[in-house]
């Protein structure tokens, strides 16, 4: 390999793209790269503390749509202006999600090859998204993308492109093993998770009034993990009435006491506003051997087949929802078998794979 890798991304949190930025930095670390991590933010998330060199070109979200706006253009305009000093140096710019355009500008000054790791395909508004695209469309010279539905979606012609499915990190695959060999105690509730960012288009409005309908029975319970502080989660629902069968989590570092406490999981994001190109979570809660609900477009129908490892239904379709819940919660057969095939499709998603495919992006023009 031999050159430097200058990896770029937007906001370090908890999330999905940043999770997986964290195990391509891993994979390449493990072979003695010289690699470099540019991030908008020093808040903590999976970007921190990876032992290699970061630097923060200061990007921060307010509650006024026009801050944000501005502080995402001046984070971008710092980060040009930081990778300059690169110009004399043999670099790679490796740029996660479609966001640090500032980046890909300054490879097209400086003339290094640009890479780009796609996971998004909804972003508002429209003419930002034809700006970005654009900037890819000139820039870069390699692009991966999540999923073979995002591919399509978002295909790029003339660049080296190809799919590169999220795996997870080892550690957590252990994990999850050792969990399913130890013997667990019988447990008279029914566990629904929904892991998600605090936004309407991910369905927690949508999973608070699942949660009303199944509330007769008093077996089922449902858990709403937000990547948020607990004042906005506050804010949030200070006007509902939520129900009693409804647990509120905030930000957490960790999840797999969540997974191991659970029997299903549920991706609600709404199709009209928001479609999911992977769903990490659904792959997380795979390795535990939990079946889920996901809907019928984007990544998620890629990792879920009908009646084998869950179930595609539209996120607005509460009433079907909830009754496939209250049929999983009593029919043991049933959830038996889709948390066996959840466990054997995970392991499709293989982090071996995952991390010979990245080390073959830099192997191979």
């Amino acid at each position: 390999m031999g050159k430097k890798i200058i990896f770029v991304h937007l906001l370090n949190d908890f999330s999905g793209s940043p999770k997986v930025l964290a195990q391509v930095i891993s994979s390449l670390k493990s072979k003695n790269n010289d690699l470099e991590l540019y991030v908008g933010n020093d808040d903590g998330g999976f970007l921190s503390d990876l032992g290699i060199d970061s630097h923060n070109y200061r990007y921060k979200r307010f509650g006024n749509k026009i801050l944000t706006l501005f502080s995402y253009i001046w984070s971008q305009a710092r980060l040009f202006v930081a990778l300059l000093k690169y110009r004399k140096q043999d670099i790679v710019i490796y740029i996660n999600t479609m966001l640090p355009f500032g980046a890909a500008i300054a490879g097209m000054v400086l003339r290094k090859p640009v890479y780009y790791h796609i996971h998004e395909t909804s972003i508002r508004p429209h003419l930002l998204k034809k700006f970005l695209r654009k900037i890819i469309s000139i820039s870069a010279v390699k692009i991966i993308f999540v999923s073979r539905s995002l591919e399509k979606t978002e295909a790029f012609k003339g660049v080296n492109q190809r799919v590169i499915y999220n795996s997870l990190p080892r550690e957590f695959i252990e994990k999850a093993d050792n969990f399913a060999l130890k013997l667990q105690p019988a447990s008279d509730q029914f566990v629904t998770l929904l892991i998600c960012s605090l936004k309407k288009y991910k369905g927690v409005d949508e999973f608070v009034q699942i949660a009303k309908k199944c509330e007769i029975d008093k077996s089922l319970k449902f858990h709403l993990i937000l990547n948020a502080t607990q004042v906005e989660i506050d804010a949030y629902f200070e006007s509902q009435n939520l129900p009693s069968n409804l647990t509120l989590y905030g930000k957490q570092t960790e999840l797999h006491s969540f997974y191991q406490s659970a029997d299903l999981l549920l991706n609600l994001s709404l199709k009209d506003q928001w479609v999911e190109t992977f769903g990490l979570t659904i792959l997380e809660a795979m390795a535990y051997g939990l079946p889920c609900i996901v809907p019928q477009s984007g990544g998620p129908t890629e990792l879920i087949e009908n009646d084998i490892n869950g179930y595609q239904i539209d996120a607005y379709n509460v009433d079907e929802i909830s009754n496939r819940i209250i049929e999983l919660s009593k029919n043991e057969k049933l959830l038996k078998k889709l948390s066996f095939n959840a466990r054997e499709k995970c392991k499709v998603f293989d982090p071996s794979i995952f991390e010979l495919q990245i080390i073959d992006l830099f192997n191979n023009k």
